[in-house]
């Protein structure tokens, strides 16, 4: 915005007002006139504290410094609270146009934008509403003026003779020209002209109709007393002049009150004289009205406030709310604590009626202010245990203070949080011009630091929280520190499961308090001893605890078996220590694809998927079977079949040793070979169809503890207390082949099998099982008890039995706890 310095010529004064300076935003500024003042304010914003003003009349450009506004009747000030720069001018103000009761006046507003000095001008015309009464007393802040209209009244209150002799001097040497002099306890100054008194900072002026007295407080001149309690600075002025034998003399008193104001509970008091001085204003009547900021409220509206005007014998006192509306407050932070102070600017007005019914009217501008007042803001604990989150209320923060950053446990976060940060803040401002902020934490976000308490046995949660705030617009910064803490039950360890190739991975983080509970596998207490028994590759140091579980260990249970592979479940508990009862679950379920795979289950049945494609001669694998033939494959596809079938069925095998029983089957292709057959009598050839076996078979068995088996056959069920251990194992046959019925004469010649393949190793695949009391593995009856024979004819006896051929004959039962090594049953019962 482009600017020019306004010079001070008078000739050119009109030019230089529309061409020099620009005119005050519309937006930025407001200009009242009020009953005996023009007030104007700028938006502090605009217009910086480095602000001046400039009076502007026909004679030029006046400048406002502090001494001249109190002789010429301005009040410039600077209003931070409200955020305004303020201008109190008078209408009987050194450079104010009065015609005809209109007042004019012009002013400058002198910033300074971007380095640059810019003049701004604004200009109000006014006409007060209200009659001027005929002595009006202004008490400013920083002056104090007097106006009386031209009349002459002449009071009917009898003079002291002191009176008469202290006018007595004034009388004698009297002249045309108007004088003045001071009086003061009895004493008078040495008369004066106007002129003369204008340069010690006294203003006279005789206006159309009006003559006004005007001087700043703390002249030589002035003196203080006290009415009624209250101190009074009264400043005494006569003016008087000699026109032919008559001389006229007026005498203008100033009287303000210089009551500093009190605070007292919770009131703003300021106390006025009933009666200001005794040539001020009489003790006829009074009456007195209350305002802020320049106006005066009506009655409702004031009682409304709680304003209070009360009379105490001679003296008015007058109390306000420290927090009444029209007031100002302001935080500020001291020492470390925060307080607040109000402020008020008090407008009084006291009319005063004498015993001649003059009226006085007197106005006073008083700024009065709180002490400053301790303004703790405080915390409050809303945390609900049952959500899990910290919920912490700072309250009553007052709305020029704000809240900037909040450290969390030493970790510092600017407000507002950012939406990842994990906890969050909300603010809401109130009515009562202060606002509040809430702020959350989760008891499981990483700031929240965890103990163990032994008294309570309890998580104990604690947050430490230092909020900064700063109070504006000095950004002062201080804090406010609080402690919270929240008590849970101790939670249970959790694992992390996740899956391998060749099995499943759990993961445990160490917690202080994790001796509250013991992990087991089943029943059974996880261990070092236990891991190295199951083969589970245990890792355990002081942060974390990691258990590998390889498929096939004791633990694992399946589901969906197919040949394209089925579902590995493990499980792992953690129990109470006290109790041992089961406080937490970790399942994980996994998929696994495996070429040939054996279970062998709890309840006796034994799922194997094999590969056939190695056998001699090769088949179908749909066209394979067990031992009995009637016993095919559940699934097949090009080389491998799927058969599950009860471990006591399709001809299956039992052998028992000291500490096991194994039971076994075969898979294997059956073909009819046709072979060429020479009789011995006749040399006559003869085509025999016979059934021959494959020379190669693939075996699979499943061996079961007898430590786990409580009976050994049963014609009901099959119950283990342990999976059994499955083996897949590929190699000759072992037995002859059962021929067709044949003549003697008949030769039955063998067709020579192709080369076998090399026998596979046994595979040792255990599944899980869940924990039964006892195990039957037989279709039979049992044996009433066992009785004493010799351990080798049992054991011969049972090797290589065929559990065909244990139907509807054999019984036994042997109790696993009574067996050590292989136990002989004597033969007494007819069918052994």
């Amino acid at each position: 915005m482009a600017f020019e310095i306004c010079f001070s010529v008078a000739m050119l004064f009109s030019l230089w007002l529309a061409a020099e300076c620009d005119d005050l935003p519309f937006e930025v500024h407001q200009v009242e006139c009020r009953d005996h003042y023009v007030w104007a304010v700028v938006e502090l914003a605009f217009a910086g504290e480095d602000v001046h003003f400039e009076a502007v009349d026909e004679t030029g450009i006046h400048p406002i410094t502090e001494e001249y506004a109190a002789m010429c009747g301005y009040t410039a000030s600077v209003l931070p609270l409200s955020g305004l720069v303020e201008l109190r001018s008078s209408y009987f103000s050194c450079h104010t146009e009065n015609k005809d009761g209109v007042f004019k006046l012009n002013f400058n507003l002198l910033v300074t934008h971007d380095g640059h000095l810019v003049r701004y001008n604004f200009n109000k015309t006014c006409t007060p509403a209200a009659a001027w009464s005929p002595r009006e007393i202004t008490c400013e802040v920083n002056y104090m003026e007097v106006s009386l209209r031209n009349e002459v009244t002449c009071s009917s209150v009898k003079m002291a003779d002191d009176w008469n002799d202290a006018l007595r001097a004034p009388y004698t040497s009297a002249v045309s020209d108007w004088q003045v002099v001071f009086q003061r306890a009895g004493e008078q100054s040495m008369p004066m002209n106007v002129s003369e008194a204008r340069k010690q900072g006294y203003w006279f002026d005789l206006m159309d109709e009006r003559l006004v007295f005007r001087t700043p407080y703390g002249q030589p001149d002035s003196f203080s007393t006290e009415m009624s309690g209250v101190p009074v600075e009264v400043v005494h002025a006569t003016l008087f002049s000699r026109q032919s034998w008559v001389v006229i003399m007026v005498d203008l008193v100033a009287a303000c009150s210089m009551d500093e104001g009190s605070y007292d509970n919770g009131y703003i008091m300021w106390d006025i004289p009933d009666m200001l001085h005794p040539l001020v204003s009489g003790i006829y009547d009074t009456q007195v009205n209350v305002g802020v900021n320049g106006k005066l409220e009506e009655q409702p509206v004031a009682e409304q406030r709680g304003y209070m005007v009360e009379k105490h014998n001679a003296t008015v006192m007058i109390s306000i709310p420290y927090n009444a509306e029209g007031g100002y407050r302001k935080s500020l932070h001291l020492m470390g604590d925060l307080y607040e102070y109000y402020v008020f600017h008090l407008y009084v007005e006291q009319i005063s009626m004498d015993e001649d019914d003059v009226n006085t009217r007197l106005r006073f501008q008083k700024t009065l202010a709180t002490p400053l007042l301790p303004r703790p803001v405080f915390t409050e604990n809303r945390t609900v245990l049952e959500d899990r989150v910290f919920t912490v209320y700072l309250g009553d923060v007052p709305e020029d203070v704000k809240l900037t950053a909040v450290q969390l446990n030493g970790h510092m976060y600017i407000v507002p949080f950012i939406n990842s940060s994990g906890h969050t803040i909300t603010e809401v401002v109130h009515d009562n011009h202060t606002h509040d902020y809430t702020v959350q934490v989760p008891f499981d976000h990483h700031v929240v630091t965890e103990q163990f308490s032994r008294e309570d046995e309890a998580i104990k949660h604690m947050l430490d929280i230092n909020f900064t705030l700063t109070v504006l617009p000095e950004n002062e910064h201080f804090y406010h520190h609080t402690s919270v803490y929240a008590l849970t039950d101790a939670s249970p360890p959790e694992f992390e499961a996740n899956c391998s190739e060749t099995g499943i991975i759990f993961k445990m983080d160490h917690r202080p308090f994790d001796y509250l509970w013991f992990i087991s596998i089943g029943s059974e207490r996880l261990t070092p001893e236990l891991a190295a028994e199951h083969k589970y590759n245990m890792r355990n140091d002081s942060q974390s605890l990691v258990l590998e579980v390889p498929l096939f260990t004791d633990g694992y249970q399946y589901k969906n078996i197919s040949l394209k592979g089925f579902l590995g479940t493990f499980e792992i508990l953690v129990r109470d220590r006290n109790t041992s009862e089961v406080q937490r679950s970790t399942v994980k379920t996994c998929p696994f694809t495996r070429l040939e795979f054996i279970f062998c289950s709890t309840d006796g049945k034994m799922t194997v998927a094999a590969d056939l494609s190695g056998m001699i001669p090769p088949g179908d694998p749909a066209r394979s079977n067990l031992m009995d033939k009637y016993c095919g494959p559940r699934e097949a596809d090009e080389t491998r079949a799927l058969f599950s079938f009860p471990v006591n069925s399709c001809g299956s095998t039992v052998r028992l040793f000291k500490e096991n029983v194994i039971y076994q089957n075969e898979i294997l292709y059956t073909r009819k070979l046709r072979e060429s057959t020479q009789l011995s009598d006749n040399s006559t050839e003869q085509s025999v169809a016979v059934n021959v076996p494959s020379p190669d078979r693939v075996v699979v068995e499943c061996m079961y503890p007898l430590s786990g088996l409580h009976r050994l056959f049963s014609i009901y069920r099959f119950e283990s207390d342990t999976v059994g251990v499955g083996h897949i194992t590929t190699s000759p046959s072992l037995t002859e082949p059962e021929t067709t019925t044949m003549k003697p004469t008949v030769t039955v010649t063998h067709t020579t099998p192709p080369t076998r393949r090399t026998r596979r190793p046994a595979v040792f695949q255990p599944a899980f099982h869940p924990p039964v009391r006892y195990v039957r593995v037989s279709p039979f009856r049992y044996l009433e008890s066992l009785k004493r024979g010799k351990k080798k004819s049992l054991f011969l006896f049972m090797i290589n039995l065929k559990a065909s051929q244990f139907k509807k004959s054999l019984f036994l039962n042997l109790f696993s706890t009574g067996i050590k090594g292989t136990t002989h049953v004597k033969a007494n019962d007819k069918h052994v």
